[in-house]
């Protein structure tokens, strides 16, 4: 069955999965598998990574920003591939040079390509998916964040010669981003009608929820990003854990792309409020488990649980609100970006600056595991919309 511009569901899906794979799975999550070789080539500190870390993030709230604005002008396809394009060139800018402020900015546009990737795939396919009535399709889309990680987790390990070769990396995943966007490209080929322009207030008739949601999806980007940032960097300061470093990133990949499927059954069968509670509180007791000691089992156990609950909180969270919205939901698509972009700008400097005074990850890390409880607080005593019992 067709959608409106002639694309098929499964169509719309692979190039939702293809277009997050490239601009979240690698172009924002290669960083954390390439620091620790940035770390050891370079010298940088660990303020100095944190703050390359989080200047993707406030790139990221300000794509997130500049798609709620309803005078955005264009075609929504036309912003998709050229933030594809953006994702992957300062993807593979960043072997270009060992400035600092050139990470950082190239960073910082990253991030703002990849916001609006997650907005525009978000609105864009997943409006054409309901129309179909195959919104269940939205489960391959947010899939492809963990097959983009998983996708890195095994790039970055085979491209670098040593531990100091931090380029090969960044160039191996710079070409993946463009060969996974080329499909994208051809599958959204087809004229595809703009949709209706982001305006109006966040909180209408039947969106009393969303500020809520917004709020606790704001604490949610301030839980996980701390480990989803430096987990890699984490075992290879560690001499017991150093010989698992390549599978701690793959664990979180491959964790992650079937996670989205399992907490939309969740969301289906306890109700979306009660699924992002417990999926907060478990990527909870994942983020604690990194810091809190162990053995390589240990470890592993906290990736997988990082892995198999954040992705599924992200989906979780931006079809309720789509749910909740009331007319265009792209405003508050945007506006639910922006509230988890500025929790991963928070992050990471954070916890660079706490580790260089404290000599570990472990108050940054207890930090983010207390966010993510008041998260499940916020998230959870949502109130229940009459349609809102899917994801």
């Amino acid at each position: 069955m067709g959608t409106r511009g002639g694309h098929h569901p499964a169509a719309l899906a692979l190039a939702g999965l293809l277009s997050l794979a490239v601009a979240v799975g690698i172009g924002r999550f290669a960083y954390t598998p390439i620091l620790p070789y940035m770390a050891a080539g370079l010298g940088l500190d660990k303020s100095e990574v944190g703050l390359i870390a989080s200047a993707n993030y406030a790139g990221y709230l300000l794509g997130a920003l500049a798609a709620a604005w309803s005078g955005l002008p264009g075609n929504p396809r036309n912003w998709l591939l050229a933030a594809l394009a953006v994702s992957g060139s300062t993807t593979g800018a960043m072997a270009l040079t060992t400035d600092l402020a050139a990470f950082v900015l190239l960073r910082f546009a990253g991030g703002g390509a990849g916001a609006l990737v997650m907005v525009f795939a978000s609105a864009l396919l997943m409006d054409r998916l309901a129309a179909t009535g195959r919104e269940g399709w939205a489960d391959v889309i947010y899939a492809g964040v963990g097959t983009g990680i998983a996708i890195s987790a095994l790039a970055v390990p085979a491209a670098a010669s040593g531990v100091g070769d931090w380029q090969s990396p960044w160039l191996l995943c710079s070409f993946l981003c463009v060969v996974l966007a080329i499909p994208v490209a051809v599958l959204l080929s087809a004229p595809v009608a703009p949709l209706p322009a982001a305006g109006g207030s966040s909180v209408t008739n039947g969106e009393q929820g969303v500020p809520r949601l917004i709020l606790a999806y704001g604490l949610f980007g301030f839980g996980y990003v701390i480990t989803a940032t430096f987990v890699s960097d984490m075992v290879r300061a560690d001499p017991v854990l150093r010989p698992a470093e390549a599978l701690v990133w793959l664990c979180v990949g491959l964790t992650a792309a079937p996670s989205v499927a399992f907490w939309g059954w969740a969301g289906r069968r306890w109700g979306i409020e009660r699924a992002f509670g417990a999926a907060c509180l478990i990527e909870a007791a994942g983020v604690a488990l990194s810091v809190l000691g162990g053995g390589v089992g240990t470890v592993l156990l906290a990736a997988s649980l990082l892995g198999g609950t954040f992705v599924g909180l992200t989906a979780l969270g931006l079809v309720h609100v789509r749910r909740l919205s009331a007319g265009s939901p792209r405003r508050n698509l945007a506006l639910m970006t922006a509230a988890f972009g500025f929790g991963q700008m928070v992050g990471p400097t954070l916890a660079g600056v706490l580790h260089d005074s404290l000599g570990s990850y472990l108050v940054p890390s207890l930090l983010a595991a207390a966010a993510l409880v008041a998260a499940a607080g916020f998230g959870s005593g949502l109130r229940r919309s009459p349609n809102a019992t899917g994801a």
